[in-house]
């Protein structure tokens, strides 16, 4: 797997425990829960991340690569960027 940036749709408002765990992605407050958007690495990276969420009891609604993206090395987008 080529490191690419994915969505991942949750359910509720974000606790700030939920902001720290995922302070590398961006995070978007939606009317029904929240989008986080980042780069995931390899396979291991985003079942870790799916792992993250279920431990702090959110709900994924949807979880995607983002179509044509490739991350680039090293880049992390911080929370709240943009």
């Amino acid at each position: 797997m080529t490191s690419s940036t994915y969505e991942f749709r949750v359910e509720g408002q974000l606790t700030d425990q939920a902001r720290e765990a995922f302070c590398d992605m961006d995070i978007e407050e939606q009317p029904l829960g929240a989008a986080l958007v980042g780069n995931v690495i390899d396979e291991a990276h985003l079942l870790g991340i799916m792992a993250q969420c279920r431990t702090l009891g959110l709900i994924v609604v949807s979880a995607h690569r983002i179509p044509g993206s490739r991350a680039r090395a090293g880049h992390h987008p911080r929370a709240g960027a943009g």
